[in-house]
């Protein structure tokens, strides 16, 4: 546990008010609907949670300021019966996994009555296993795998976002300029891309942008999948033209001579988050609800903000994460976002299939997008 400010500490007491309020009732003793499939459920107000909890989700401005709640809400609805819950993800270091590790560490999910455990697992292995009920959550993205998935009869659904890049972050796409080029002029058609995911990423739809305006296309360039210590040292050598580059390691040629960012992530678009399968689409709503209530929770709580401006907070997380604490400063909060922008899984499916991984005919985003449970645990009515 970490010293936070004198504010900060009347703040969450405030909060505390809430919680013990919350404690005395819980909607899941006494709502006969309570189990009924997502979408199909009594959603009532919240309290902490305010106009302010929910955004239309059409709104794709950059500057779009993301939902948020009262510090310490939305307050924990105790289940009935205690659930064991599993969340696979592809790692536990990276910082957009940081309100997971949180909401375990601080105990959000337990007062929930959920025992969470978090499972490193790569995507292509998680997805099978979330289908088939063997764990309940995936923290990652809809990405191509995902999505032919879906179409080969997998229930699964995106249910809430993770994160946007601060303006400030130079996470994306970086060229090595060739003679006679600049940043604003960098011809990328054949060139060779070094990333750790290769094609089938969700990166391919904010590549697919900056590649636009450079002459090229996702269809034009080479891919060459590398692991995560070797991308930036490709891309130095002369291995590759260009790279991905995700934070903090775009520090390494940013400012130098010879290297250019083309762009990265849209602002205030999430484009990965929780994924749930059928058990807690269907089988157990109650337990999909209270587990995104306290990762919610979590979020307004700690990361509402610039949590990097709290020093004895980016020392907890570094050691949480097991990170070093000087890299964890050297670049900008993400932005935390849990909700879903319209349309991004059909922008995400045209440019997978712009780099030939998509499988038979897109899918429409009622098929591959859930908000309902995020916004009951804001109670918002659409």
């Amino acid at each position: 546990m970490t010293r936070r400010t004198h504010a900060y500490a009347v703040v969450l007491a405030a909060g505390a008010a809430l919680l013990a309020s919350a404690a005395c009732s819980s909607p899941y003793e006494s709502d006969s609907s309570s189990s009924t499939a997502a979408g199909r459920r009594t959603v009532r107000p919240v309290e902490g949670c305010g106009a302010n909890a929910w955004t239309d989700p059409k709104g794709l401005s950059p500057n779009r300021t993301p939902a948020r709640c009262l510090p310490a809400t939305p307050p924990p609805q105790p289940l009935s019966e205690p659930r064991e819950l599993t969340i696979a993800t592809g790692t536990l270091s990276a910082e957009y996994v940081a309100p997971l590790q949180v909401a375990l560490d601080k105990g959000e999910f337990k007062k929930e009555g959920l025992d969470v455990e978090l499972k490193v697992l790569p995507t292509p292995d998680a997805l099978p296993l979330l289908a088939k009920g063997d764990i309940d959550a995936l923290w990652a993205a809809p990405e191509a795998a995902v999505m032919n998935g879906v179409k080969g009869g997998f229930d699964i659904k995106w249910v809430a976002g993770n994160f946007s890049p601060d303006p400030k972050s130079k996470s994306g796409l970086w060229a090595r300029l060739k003679e006679g080029e600049s940043a604003s002029r960098v011809a990328m058609a054949g060139r060779r891309l070094g990333t750790m995911i290769g094609k089938g990423s969700v990166i391919a739809y904010p590549m697919e942008k900056a590649l636009e305006q450079h002459g090229g296309g996702l269809a034009e360039i080479q891919y060459q999948q590398l692991g995560s210590a070797d991308v930036l040292t490709a891309l130095q050598n002369g291995g590759v033209d260009s790279a991905w580059l995700l934070d903090p390691v775009w520090r390494k040629v940013d400012g130098k001579q010879g290297y250019a960012f083309l762009g990265g992530q849209p602002q205030g678009e999430p484009l990965g988050g929780m994924l749930y399968g059928r058990a807690l689409l269907q089988d157990d709503v109650d337990a999909g609800v209270a587990l995104l209530r306290a990762y919610i929770r979590t979020v307004n709580t700690y990361f509402a903000s610039d949590y990097k401006q709290d020093a004895s907070f980016v020392t907890y997380l570094a050691k949480l994460l097991k990170s070093e604490e000087s890299i964890l400063r050297s670049t900008p909060p993400l932005r935390m976002d849990w909700e879903i922008r319209s349309g991004t899984t059909t922008r995400l499916q045209s440019a997978y299939a712009a780099q030939g991984v998509a499988e038979g005919t897109p899918l429409p985003e009622s098929q591959t997008v859930n908000r309902t449970l995020y916004e009951e645990a804001v109670g918002h009515t659409p």
